[in-house]
């Protein structure tokens, strides 16, 4: 997030949520969002093909066809540009490139938006004047925008409209990602990315690889690696040998999950190092106990980039072990000794490599934690990014971005558009609330919604087993017939391993640049069993 969870609450006027289920996903900020529209009278437009929950109170809901995002947001920035609602001063001294994306954004007038999207061209305009004319706006996204072929060209998208409207660099203001899984931030800021050292320092610049190089009297290579989806490819193709997993579950997780079995039972050796036996503990060769949040000490990073310190309520129980004390003791078994004492002496060695967390200390970590970047140990935080419309790069980029269509749309065969999203009540792929007994007798089993008028016409009834297909597979699962989304989407999460969405879903349809899958759009056909 460019800013703080606390200004959705306080500071912002207007709020744009696209792709983003927030009260069931996010329900904090999603509290947050509702306390500032019902009790402040911010303004609130939502984006998503389904009707969520924050839908009911928006000043405009636009239940746009998943995969349009570019096509929706484009459509705003012309109305704009076109009614002289653009911040030309912003625009003029903190940007570059705006001249070439007014020019793309040109042909997309409401009314040729609508036809791609399905969204009313006067609900358009209306979005686009509300979020202009707010004295702070903020625009808040989750996986519904970024899991798309075009997941990098939605962000960029987003990213130009608060640009084109001044909105970033101040309180109420910004892009805010939300972030899917509890840390992920913290995984990103610590180089769990393939092209980057802790704190995005690129894998490809020498004198960033020289540096930690010393720290760590080894040679590293000057490649970047590879990404999760590249990683299942490589095995798949027999070019893998070996994996490592840590606190994941590709066999839930990951599209086309025909796709992800083949790939692991051609590796030679997989290791899972999980807290439960999972989907993909079930492929392995050896199965490493890891130790839960509640059996460790450490720190965690949140969606607003506050490091927070986490504390052990217990000793791990049975076999399990602390995930740092295992990596030490195969790393060192490998060949490379690695001895720390704690986490906070790994945490030390860590902010000593790391600019955004070099200010930061355990003993400063206490209460609310700090928001990177923290430069000093005078630094008292930062709460919000860009201050004064000043960029890392220098001036904020523009880009010119055109809408390209999904990879598998629609046709006779398949004529549906499944996506796939959560649940309130079950997390990720189940691991650990499928092992809730209150969650589970609550939501024991996956649920297709389909229209009232698809399943009308296909003498569907409320409850009843329905069969699901793509070009993947096909899987039995319960009929939820619900009006909140198009006649010709269907919806399902990807909770249950008894009917699990990424049988169907495509490991084929990857965002060239992020390589993340498109689990928002694919082609589908439903059948009455």
């Amino acid at each position: 997030m460019t800013n703080s969870i606390g200004e959705l609450e306080k500071d912002a006027t207007g709020i744009f949520v696209i792709g983003s289920n927030t009260t069931e996903n996010h329900p904090v900020i999603g509290m947050k969002i509702k306390k500032n529209v019902l009790k402040n009278g911010a303004k609130l437009i939502v984006a998503d093909p389904r009707r969520t929950d924050l839908a009911d109170l928006a000043d405009v809901y636009m239940a746009h066809l998943p995969g349009t995002d570019v096509a929706l947001v484009n459509g705003m920035m012309n109305v704009i540009i076109n009614e002289g609602l653009a911040d030309k001063e912003f625009i003029a001294n903190c940007t570059e490139g705006y001249e070439a994306m007014a020019e793309v954004v040109a042909k997309y007038t409401p009314e040729y938006v609508e036809k791609i999207t399905t969204v009313p061209a006067q609900d358009i305009r209306k979005a686009a004047r509300i979020y202009a004319e707010a004295e702070a706006a903020a625009i808040c996204y989750a996986m519904g925008l970024t899991q798309h072929s075009t997941g990098t060209d939605n962000v960029k998208s987003v990213c130009n409209l608060a640009m084109l409207t001044g909105n970033i660099g101040r309180p109420g203001t910004g892009v805010d990602p939300l972030r899917g899984q509890n840390n992920v931030q913290g995984a990103c800021d610590m180089g769990g990315l393939p092209v980057t050292y802790p704190a995005y320092q690129a894998v490809t610049n020498d004198a960033v690889r020289e540096k930690f190089e010393k720290a760590w009297g080894v040679s590293l290579s000057p490649n970047n690696g590879l990404t999760l989806t590249d990683t299942i490819n490589k095995a798949y193709e027999g070019q893998m040998k070996a994996l490592v997993v840590i606190g994941e579950n590709p066999m839930m997780s990951d599209p086309d999950l025909h796709h992800v079995e083949e790939a692991l039972e051609k590796l030679d050796f997989l290791v899972v190092q999980d807290i439960f036996l999972t989907e993909t503990a079930k492929y392995a060769d050896v199965v490493l106990p890891g130790a839960t949040f509640a059996e460790k000490d450490g720190t965690f990073s949140n969606t607003e980039r506050r490091v927070q310190r986490v504390r052990k309520a217990i000793d791990p129980v049975g076999g399990a072990r602390p995930d740092w004390q295992i990596i030490c003791d195969l790393a060192t078994r490998m060949g490379y000794p690695m001895q720390y004492n704690s986490p906070e002496e790994i945490f030390e060695e860590m902010k000593a490599l790391t600019p955004s967390y070099a200010g930061m200390s355990y003993a400063r970590l206490e209460g609310r934690g700090l928001q990177w970047p923290c430069p000093n140990a005078d630094h008292p935080g930062t709460p919000f990014l860009h201050k004064d419309g000043k960029f890392s790069r220098g001036k904020g980029a523009f880009s010119a971005i055109e809408f390209k269509e999904p990879r598998e749309n629609p046709d006779e065969e398949y004529p549906l558009i499944l996506t796939t999203g959560r649940s309130l009540f079950h997390y990720h792929t189940g691991t650990m609330t499928r092992r809730s007994s209150a969650l589970d007798a609550h939501k024991p089993e996956a649920e297709l919604e389909i229209n009232p008028a698809l399943a009308a016409k296909m003498g569907i009834q409320n409850g009843e087993k329905v069969k699901l297909s793509t070009r993947r597979g096909s899987l039995e699962i319960k009929a939820n017939v619900t009006d909140i989304l198009a006649e010709n989407v269907v919806f399902m999460t990807f909770h249950y391993h008894e009917a699990a969405a990424n049988w169907l879903t495509n490991a084929d349809s990857l965002d060239p640049v992020a390589k993340i899958p498109e689990y928002k759009v694919c082609a589908a056909r439903l059948d009455k069993i």
